[in-house]
C-alpha cells in the first residue's frame, strides 16, 4: 500500500511539473510573438534592479539583526574580550555553512563574476542568488573585517544571470543582464545610480553602447527606488560641507592623490600575500586557527576593524574636533589618548585592514573588499590632512572633506575606476561641490598605481590566466572564445611503421592535409603533409620503398588545452602554420585546430559583439 501511495505522490509531482512547464513555454511563446529580445531585455532589467535591491537589504538587515545581538550590553570605555571571540565564531559558522550547505567555492564575489563572463558564457549558478548574502550576513554580522557590497554584487549578477538563462536569452544578452544586476546591488546598496552604471563600465568591462545603457540605468534607478521605499532616505555615510574647496588646496590634493595611489598598492600586495599564504594552507581548520587568530588580535587591539567599519567612517566624515574623532578609539587601550594617539592609532589601522579582510576570507569567511577599500581611504585620507594641518605644510586641510577624498582616491586605486570613485563618493554623501577635487584624487591616485599594477584586485586573478574580459574588442572576443569550440577531432591517425601504400590509404579517408603519427599510447610522434609528399605519391613503385618515419616531421610547436586564446593565435603567427596540434593533460594528442576556422569564428564574434 505505501508504494502504492508513493507512485501516485509522484505521479503527482510530475503532473504538477508539467503543468508548469507546460505554463512557461505558453509564456515564452507569448513573448516572442509579442516582444523582441531588446524589448524584453528592458523589462528582465527592471525585475533584476527590484530584486537587487531586495536582496541588498535583506543582507543589510541580517547583518544589524545579529550584530545588535552580539554587541548587546558593552561598554565603550573599556576593553572587549568577546572580540577575541565573536569574530572566530562568525568564520566557523560561515565555513560550516560553506562547506556543507552550499558546498561550493563563494569567495571573490566580482572575481566569479568575471570569470563567468570570460569562461562560463555569463552563467552563475542558481545557489549565488542566495548562499553570499547569508554567508557574508554571519561572516559581518560576528565581526569580520570584510564587506557586503561583493557578495550582493554577486548576487544581483547571479539573479540577473539565472533570469536571462530562464528565458532562454542569448550569450550576448546574458552578459548584458550580468552588468545590469551588478550595476543594480551598487545602485542599491548606495543609492547611487551613476556610480551603478560606471561601475559596470569601469570594472566589469560591460561596453556601454545603445543596446546596452537602457538596460542597465533601468537597473539601477528601479534598484535605487526600491531601496527608497524600503529603507527610506537615510544614506549610509552622513557628510555636511562646511569648508568649501579652493584652488589653493590643488596641491594638496595632488600629494593625497598620490598617497592614496601608494596605500592602494599596499592594499593590494599585502591582500595578494595573505591569499597566498592562506592558500597554500591545506586543512580548513588550520585556515580557520590561523585567520582566526589573527582577526580577533587585530580587532581587540584596533576596534574600528570590526565589522564593515562604516560607524567608523561617519566619525570621521562628520568630525570637526579632537573629542570628535577620538570617538574612534573607543573599545580600545588607545582611548582617551591626544593627537598623537589618534594618529597612531589612525595610521596602525590603515597598516592591518588587509590582514583583518584577508584573515576573514582567508579563514573561511565571506565578504569582499569593496567597503575595506571605502574604510582604508577615509582613514587615510583623515591621517594625511591631520599630519598636513598638524605641521602647517600649507592651507588649512579639512580632515573630513580629506577623508571624503580619501574613500575616493583608495577605491579608484584599488578598482582602477576613477570614475566610480568619484561618483560613488559624491552621490553618497551628496558632495557633489567636491567634484573637482574628488576628480583630482581619484585620477592622481589610479595613475600612481597603474605604474605598479596593470590591473584590479579583482581582475589580477584572472589577467594571469588571459580571462580577463577588456575594452579591447580582439582581446575580449579571443577572452571569450575557448579552444573546444574550434579544434577538430576528426584526425586520422598513422602509425610510424606504415609503409607508403598505407599511408595513401589514409590519405584518402582523412578530411585533413594533416595527419598525426602516433605510437600506441597515443603520444604524438611527428605529422605528414601531404603537400611534402606529391613527388612521391603518385609514383606506385615507391609505395613499398618508404615507411612513415621516413616522411614525419616534428610538429612546429603544439598547444595545450588550458592555452588562452590570444597565446594560440599568436602561435599561429609566429609559426605561420595552418594547423597545429593541441595536446591534453596526459600530453595525448587532443585534436587539431586549423588556421581558417579559428579566423572564421574571430570573424564572427566581432561581427556579433559590434552588432548593437
Amino acid at each position: 500500500m505505501k508504494k502504492v501511495i508513493n507512485a501516485l505522490m509522484t505521479l503527482r509531482h510530475r503532473r504538477c511539473d508539467d503543468d508548469m512547464q507546460g505554463w512557461f513555454d505558453e509564456v515564452l511563446a507569448w513573448r516572442q510573438r509579442h516582444l523582441s529580445d531588446k524589448q524584453f531585455t528592458l523589462v528582465l532589467a527592471f525585475f533584476v534592479g527590484v530584486f537587487a535591491a531586495i536582496a541588498a537589504y535583506i543582507l543589510h538587515s541580517l547583518i544589524h539583526i545579529i550584530q545588535g545581538l552580539v554587541m548587546r550590553g558593552i561598554q565603550v570605555e573599556s576593553y572587549n574580550w568577546l572580540y577575541l571571540v565573536l569574530p572566530v565564531v562568525g568564520i566557523w559558522l560561515t565555513m560550516l555553512f560553506v562547506r556543507y550547505v552550499v558546498r561550493d567555492n563563494i569567495s571573490h564575489g566580482i572575481t566569479r563574476i568575471l570569470y563567468a563572463i570570460s569562461s562560463k558564457r555569463s552563467r552563475l549558478a542558481r545557489h549565488n542568488c542566495w548562499s553570499s548574502v547569508v554567508a557574508s550576513a554571519i561572516t559581518i554580522g560576528f565581526g569580520g573585517s570584510v564587506g557586503a557590497e561583493a557578495p550582493i554584487v554577486l548576487t544581483g549578477s547571479s539573479i540577473a544571470s539565472n533570469l536571462g538563462q530562464k528565458f532562454r536569452m542569448n550569450n550576448k544578452t546574458l552578459m548584458l543582464l550580468v552588468g545590469c544586476g551588478a550595476a543594480a546591488a551598487i545602485a542599491g546598496i548606495f543609492k547611487a545610480p551613476i556610480a551603478g552604471l560606471v561601475f559596470t563600465i569601469e570594472v566589469l568591462m560591460i561596453d556601454l553602447t545603445m543596446a546596452s545603457i537602457s538596460p542597465i540605468l533601468i537597473a539601477c534607478v528601479t534598484a535605487t527606488c526600491f531601496t527608497y521605499v524600503l529603507v527610506g532616505e537615510d544614506k549610509l555615510f552622513t557628510f555636511q560641507m562646511s569648508h568649501p574647496w579652493m584652488v589653493e588646496r590643488v596641491p594638496s590634493n595632488i600629494l593625497l592623490g598620490v598617497f592614496c595611489g601608494m596605500v592602494s598598492l599596499y592594499f593590494i600586495r599585502m591582500m595578494t600575500a595573505c591569499e597566498g599564504v592562506f592558500g597554500k594552507m591545506g586543512s580548513p581548520y588550520a585556515k580557520l586557527a590561523f585567520g582566526g587568530v589573527i582577526l580577533s588580535t587585530l580587532i581587540f587591539l584596533f576596534p574600528s576593524l570590526y565589522g564593515e567599519g562604516y560607524s567608523s567612517i561617519n566619525i570621521l566624515l562628520g568630525g570637526g574636533a579632537q573629542a570628535d574623532w577620538s570617538r574612534i578609539m573607543e573599545n580600545s587601550m588607545f582611548y582617551g589618548g591626544g593627537t598623537y594617539m589618534l594618529l597612531l592609532y589612525v595610521a596602525g589601522v590603515i597598516l592591518t585592514k588587509c590582514f583583518a579582510t584577508a584573515s576573514t576570507n582567508g579563514g573561511g569567511g565571506c565578504g569582499g573588499t569593496f567597503a575595506p577599500s571605502l574604510f582604508i581611504g577615509a582613514f587615510a585620507g583623515f591621517f594625511f590632512a591631520r599630519l598636513w594641518n598638524i605641521y602647517d605644510v600649507g592651507p588649512i586641510f579639512p580632515e573630513e572633506n580629506a577623508a571624503l577624498l580619501g574613500m575616493a582616491g583608495v577605491m579608484s586605486g584599488v578598482m582602477h575606476a576613477p570614475l566610480t570613485g568619484v561618483f560613488l563618493i559624491a552621490e553618497l554623501t551628496a558632495g557633489y561641490d567636491l567634484f573637482m577635487p574628488l576628480m583630482i584624487v581619484s585620477v592622481c591616485a589610479y595613475l600612481t598605481i597603474l605604474a605598479f599594477e596593470p590591473h584590479s584586485i579583482y581582475g589580477m586573478r584572472l589577467a594571469r590566466q588571459g580571462k580577463l574580459i577588456t575594452h579591447h574588442t580582439d582581446r575580449s572576443v579571443l577572452t571569450l572564445m575557448t579552444l573546444d569550440s574550434v579544434i577538430e577531432r576528426d584526425f586520422v591517425a598513422v602509425d610510424k611503421d606504415m609503409e607508403l601504400v598505407q599511408l595513401v590509404h589514409a590519405l584518402s579517408k582523412s578530411h585533413s592535409s594533416l595527419l598525426p603519427v602516433l605510437d600506441a599510447a597515443g603520444n604524438l610522434l611527428g605529422e605528414i603533409e601531404l603537400d611534402r609528399l606529391r613527388h612521391i605519391v603518385f609514383r606506385t613503385e615507391l609505395y613499398h620503398h618508404f615507411r612513415v618515419a621516413q616522411l614525419m616531421s616534428p610538429p612546429v610547436t603544439t598547444l595545450r588545452l588550458g592555452d588562452p586564446m590570444e597565446d594560440v593565435m599568436e602561435a599561429f603567427d609566429k609559426y605561420n602554420a595552418r594547423q597545429l596540434p593541441v595536446m591534453d593533460e596526459e600530453n595525448h594528442l587532443y585534436g587539431y585546430i586549423s588556421r581558417a576556422k579559428l579566423l572564421s569564428q574571430y570573424r564572427k564574434m566581432v561581427a556579433d559583439m559590434s552588432n548593437d
